[in-house]
This record gives structure tokens, C-alpha cells and sequence, in this order.
């Protein structure tokens, strides 16, 4: 256990439970910000309405004082109070303002200088404490600040009777006031917050329940595909996952497992294959070194001991040879192809093994007729021994003449080894790349051939970025190797 487990117990394991709550953690940040907003845009809509009908309510108190009349009480109406200048007491108040005792004195302040009249104003003011009167306050407005509309009607454009009814003096200003309260768009926001608070509960557990059954229902296909993937074994590798028709996620994940199947079963074949094969080869040189053998020593006084040792040495030889090849196309296997840092003349390499070839006991040319450079990037002892491998097979199966050419074409170097032999049928072309694959097995065995040439010459083509292909010929066999040519050169 890592010391990084105990504090991640709390996190479920499962997929579906992750899934749930994340979409569920989504869904509250969601939630919250959205509450947030409608939280504070119901209390400025609720302050808006409240301010219109407070603004409502003071010109219907201006357009009574100014027809003379002193405005009634009103039930359902804001706290509101008419103050005039000279007078101690307020000329009319009503909406709550009698709970903090204006009988004898007024709340809020006289006018000091008239404004103009007709004129909206609004600005906050303190509602003051007065004593005795704060326990009748049913709407908690004493020692408050609140934003309180106004407007002045002078007392000089009424009538003396107008003046006497409304019992100010003729030259008094009066102020209507009406307090615009919060707790109406508080109360609406309090209960918007509730209604919000339960429906975003209720809304992030099914949120979080539909997710988790989705998610399950969506991974029903990926515990089938585990299921059957479990029962791959490497007896019968054979198996392969149902592919969906649904063509989403899971389809593509299935494609690729049973791609990556049949490149495991195919590998595994292939192996099979190679370890027989191997084991066949390396058969025949034992089994005809242990004859010979066997022979000499059941009849040592008439075995003609150099012939039994050159048989020995040659067979002993193609051992070694085959051996070298087998570990050679081990490491080309396991071994990520990528060119070298180094460069290379496959020019230069060429002409040096056209020219140091041994050709004992065979009347047979071989020639470079290439002499311009032709750099690439690479490992110059893997491209000597894949050119030396396609040299072997030409000169294997070669009559009178083996050329090789070396040319630049379109940013690659083209090198073709062709020979004036039987020939390769076209049927064949991409079988003899194929391990210990032999078209004339029993020449080929004479010659000393493994049948592994063809195949490490292509493993090093394709390490250094190229390819290694038959062109057809209607005379003998012509190899093309194609490598990218080293930029600028």
C-alpha cells in the first residue's frame, strides 16, 4: 500500500460512483452560481418594485395636498409621513409611521430649503429611535437607514382654504415622504432561496443517480469486452470481442482489441513458426555432422579423416552461420527501427564490396557501375550486411553476372542488386522475404543458404526508413533498396 492510499479512501472506486459524483460536484457549482444570480436579481427586481410603487404612492400624496386634502391612511400603503416647515407635528403619516408616536412631533425632518416642486427625490435617512414607541414597531424601522422618496408642494399655490384645511401656514412648504422597505423583497428573496435550495438538492441527486446509470448502461459493453478479453489464453488466442453497431467509443475500442488480438495471435504464430523452422534447420547440419561422426568412429580404420573433418568444418560453419542470423533477427525484433546518427556512401560500400567479393570457383562478374555519392543516415555495418546479403543471394543464383546500382531519384537513394539467374516468379515476390523461405531448396542448401538472407536484408531496410522489394525482370532477379538521402548533401 502507498503512502498516498489511506488519504484517498473516501474516494469510490468505482467508474459509475466517480461519474455520478462528479457530474453531481458539476452540477452544484452550476447550481450555485445560477442560485446566486437569481438570488440577487429577485432582490434588485424586488427593490425596483417596491421603489415604483413608493414613487406611485408619493404622487398620489402630492396630488391630494395639492387639491387641499389631507391624505387618509391606507391599509396596504408604505410607511409615508407629510412634514411642512413651521408645523411640529406631522401633517399626515400612515403605513407604520404611527408606531414610532409622530402624533406629537414628526420622524423625519422638515423641509429646511424648498425644492422644485414636482421634483422626485430620493435619499437615504435614519429612521430614529424613539422612546417608548420601538415596541409597537411591527416593521422593525427604527435606528434603520432606508432610501426614502420626497417631493415639496409649496403651501403659496393653494387656496386660504386649501391652507387652513390642510392646517399649515400660507407660506409653509410641505414634503411627502414615503420609505421604500426592504423586507418585501427580502421575504421574496427568502422564499426564492428556499424553493431554489430544494429544487437544486432534488435536481443534484438526479443528476447524479441518472449519470450513474448511465454510465453503467454504457459500460456494459466494456465488462463484456473484459469478460471475453479474460478468456484469451495463450492456448487459444483465437478469441475475439463482439464489435457494437452502436459506432461510438466502445466500437472503436473493440476494433482495437481485436486488432491488437490478431496482431498477438498472428506474433504468436509467426513465433511458432520460427521455433520450428529454426529447430528443422538446425537439425539437418546436426544430424549430418552426428552421422559423419558416428561413421568415423564405427570405422576409424577405413574413414578418410579429412573428408570427415571438411564435412564437419562446412557443416559445423552453417551452424554458425545460422545461428548469427537467428540472433541477428532477434535483436532486429527487438529493436526500435530508426536510422542512425552516422552517414553512410552506399556508393563508397558498394564499389568496396563489388571489388573485395570472394569469387573462388565460379567464372562470374560483379560490378558497381555507380560513382556518384549517395549519402544516408545509418549504422554502416548494418547496411554492409544487408547489401552483403542481397550480393549472397545474387550470387547465389547468378549464371555470369551480378550489377549493382546506385542512384539518386527524388530525395531517396535507390540501390538495385540484379542478377542474370533463374529469376523469382511473380507469385513470389513477397514470399522470399518470408523466414527461411527457399524457392530451389535443395541448391540453396548446397550453397550453404539458411533461408534468412532476404529476411534480415528487409529488417534493416525497414530500421533505416526504407524498403527492400523485387522489381520485376524479365531476366534474372533485381532487388530495389530505397533509403531517404541525407538532406543537403
Amino acid at each position: 500500500m502507498t503512502a498516498t492510499e489511506p488519504g484517498r479512501r473516501w474516494w469510490p472506486r468505482s467508474v459509475r460512483a466517480r461519474t455520478a459524483l462528479a457530474a453531481a460536484a458539476a452540477t452544484a457549482v452550476v447550481l450555485a452560481g445560477l442560485g446566486w444570480w437569481v438570488h440577487h436579481d429577485v432582490y434588485r427586481q424586488g427593490t425596483r418594485i417596491a421603489e415604483k410603487q413608493a414613487e406611485t404612492q408619493v404622487w398620489a400624496l402630492a396630488d391630494q395636498l395639492n387639491e387641499g386634502v389631507v391624505p387618509r391612511r391606507r391599509g396596504g400603503a408604505a410607511p409615508y409621513e407629510v412634514v411642512a416647515t413651521g408645523r411640529r407635528a406631522a401633517v399626515s403619516f400612515g403605513g407604520g409611521m404611527e408606531d414610532l408616536d409622530p402624533g406629537t412631533r414628526h420622524v423625519l425632518p422638515a423641509p429646511s430649503a424648498a425644492e422644485a416642486p414636482d421634483v422626485l427625490t430620493i435619499r437615504p435617512l435614519r429612521i430614529p429611535v424613539r422612546g417608548g414607541g420601538d415596541s409597537r414597531d411591527r416593521l422593525r424601522m427604527a435606528g434603520g437607514t432606508y432610501p426614502v422618496l420626497s417631493t415639496d408642494i409649496s403651501a403659496g399655490r393653494l387656496s386660504r382654504d386649501q391652507v387652513a384645511a390642510l392646517g399649515v401656514a400660507d407660506d409653509a412648504t410641505l414634503r411627502a415622504y414615503v420609505v421604500v422597505l426592504p423586507h418585501t423583497a427580502e421575504d421574496i428573496t427568502e422564499t426564492t432561496d428556499r424553493v431554489l435550495l430544494r429544487a437544486g438538492l432534488v435536481g443534484l441527486l438526479l443528476i447524479a443517480a441518472a449519470a450513474y446509470f448511465a454510465v453503467r448502461v454504457a459500460l456494459r459493453p466494456v465488462e463484456a469486452i473484459r469478460v471475453l478479453t479474460a478468456s484469451v489464453t495463450a492456448g487459444d488466442p483465437r478469441e475475439r470481442v463482439t464489435v457494437p453497431a452502436t459506432g461510438h467509443e466502445i466500437t472503436a475500442l473493440a476494433t482495437t482489441i481485436n486488432t491488437t488480438l490478431q496482431r498477438l495471435d498472428n506474433a504468436a504464430a509467426q513465433q511458432r513458426r520460427f521455433v520450428a523452422d529454426a529447430a528443422h534447420e538446425l537439425r539437418s547440419p546436426l544430424t549430418t555432422l552426428l552421422a559423419s561422426l558416428e561413421v568415423a568412429l564405427a570405422y576409424p580404420d577405413r574413414t578418410d579423416w579429412p573428408a570427415a573433418a571438411t564435412t564437419a568444418a562446412r557443416q559445423t560453419r552453417r551452424l554458425q552461420a545460422l545461428a548469427e542470423d537467428l540472433l541477428l533477427l532477434a535483436r532486429l525484433d527487438t529493436r526500435t527501427p530508426a536510422a542512425g546518427p552516422g552517414t553512410v556512401d552506399l556508393t563508397a560500400l558498394a564499389a568496396r564490396l563489388a571489388e573485395q567479393y570472394p569469387l573462388t570457383g565460379r567464372p562470374l562478374a560483379l560490378t558497381c557501375d555507380s560513382t556518384a555519392p549517395a549519402p544516408v543516415h545509418g549504422d554502416p555495418d548494418g547496411y554492409e550486411r544487408l547489401l552483403r546479403n542481397l550480393v549472397d543471394n545474387a550470387v547465389r543464383h547468378a549464371a555470369h553476372r551480378v550489377q549493382i546500382t546506385v542512384r539518386a531519384e527524388d530525395g531517396w537513394v535507390v540501390l538495385t542488386v540484379h542478377d542474370d539467374g533463374p529469376g523469382v516468379p511473380a507469385e513470389d515476390a513477397e514470399r522470399v522475404f518470408e523466414r527461411f523461405v527457399r524457392l530451389d531448396d535443395a541448391r540453396s542448401r548446397d550453397h550453404g543458404g539458411t533461408g534468412l538472407g532476404l529476411a534480415i536484408a528487409r529488417d534493416l531496410a525497414h530500421r533505416h526508413q526504407g524498403t527492400l522489394t523485387l522489381a520485376p525482370r524479365t531476366l534474372g532477379a533485381c532487388f530495389r533498396l530505397r533509403v531517404p538521402r541525407v538532406p543537403g548533401r
